[in-house]
C-alpha cells in the first residue's frame, strides 16, 4: 500500500499500480489503478478519472514525494501536470506488482499451451490434446515458458521438441484439402503456385474429359490463406468460375 503525505494528512493507495517515465536524470511516476492503464492504451477506457488513483505527478509515490515545478519544467519542457500526465501514462514504463505479474504470466502460459494445443494433435485418434496434458509433457522435457519472450515462437519450438521426443504421441495437424481447377487453370497454376505450397499432394484426378483437375493434398494450415489468395484473391492468377478449395479435414496428418 502507497501512502501519499500532505501537509493535514495522508491518502492512502490500495491496489496501485505505477507508470514510471526517466527523463535525464529524473523518474516520474503517476498512481494508477489495477489494470486500468492497459485499458486506457488500448482504448477500452477513456475516463482518465477511472485510470488515475491521483491526479499528480510524483518523484516517488510511496514515499509521498511529489515533482516540483523546476524538475517538471526541465523535464517535459512544461509545468501542465495535465499534459505531463498523459505523457507518462501513454510512453511510460508500468510497474506491475506482484499480483498483476502472478495475472499475466497466467495469461501468457495459457496463451502459450492453447497455441500448442491447436496446432497439435495426436496421431493415433486425431483428436487435440487438452491444454493441461500438453502441460504435464512439457514439464516432463522441462520446458518452460519464458514471459519476456514471444509466446508464439516458444510455442512452435515447443511443438517442435514434443514431436521430436515423442512424451506423447503428438504431430502437428494439417489440412486436407481439395482444388478444382479447369484444364486452362491447372496449366497455368498448378507447377508453379500451388504444388509448392501442398505438403504431400495424394491425389490428382483428371476429370470431365480432360477439362477438369481435381487435386487433393495435405498443407501446412498457414499455406492455407496463399492458396485461397491464389485461388480467389482479388487480382488472383486463377479467374472466376475456374477454380475452387475446400477444406475435407482441420486434423489431417501426413503419412510418411
Amino acid at each position: 500500500m502507497a501512502v501519499i503525505n500532505q501537509p493535514n494528512s495522508q491518502i492512502k493507495l490500495t491496489n496501485v499500480s505505477l507508470v514510471r517515465m526517466k527523463t535525464g536524470k529524473k523518474r516520474f511516476e503517476i498512481a494508477c489503478y489495477q489494470n486500468k492503464v492497459q485499458d486506457w492504451r488500448s482504448k477500452v477506457e477513456k475516463d482518465l478519472d477511472e485510470v488515475l488513483q491521483i491526479p499528480q505527478v510524483f518523484i516517488n509515490v510511496s514515499k509521498g514525494q511529489v515533482a516540483n515545478n523546476d524538475d517538471l519544467q526541465k523535464s517535459f519542457g512544461t509545468t501542465n501536470q495535465d499534459e505531463i500526465i498523459l505523457e507518462i501514462l501513454n510512453k511510460g514504463e508500468i510497474q506491475l506488482n506482484e499480483k498483476e505479474r502472478n495475472v499475466n504470466l497466467q495469461q501468457k502460459q495459457n496463451e502459450f499451451l492453447n497455441i500448442i494445443s491447436t496446432k497439435c494433435i495426436n496421431p493415433r485418434s486425431k483428436k487435440r490434446y487438452p491444454p493441461s496434458m500438453i502441460e504435464k509433457a512439457l514439464n516432463e522435457l522441462k520446458f518452460h515458458l519464458n514471459p519476456t519472450k514471444n509466446t508464439k515462437i516458444q510455442a512452435l519450438d515447443a511443438i517442435k521438441q514434443l514431436v521430436e521426443k515423442q512424451i506423447i504421441p503428438i504431430a502437428r495437424a494439417q489440412m486436407k484439402i481439395r482444388i478444382i481447377l479447369t484444364k486452362k487453370a491447372y496449366l497455368k497454376v498448378f507447377e508453379n503456385d500451388i504444388k509448392p505450397n501442398i505438403d504431400h499432394v495424394q491425389d490428382i484426378d483428371n476429370k470431365n474429359n480432360g477439362k477438369q483437375y481435381e487435386i487433393v493434398g495435405i498443407i501446412d494450415p498457414i499455406n492455407y490463406r496463399v492458396l485461397v489468395n491464389i485461388m480467389e484473391g482479388e487480382g488472383g492468377k486463377v479467374g472466376k468460375g475456374e477454380g475452387s478449395i475446400e477444406v475435407l479435414d482441420m486434423s489431417a496428418i501426413k503419412e510418411d
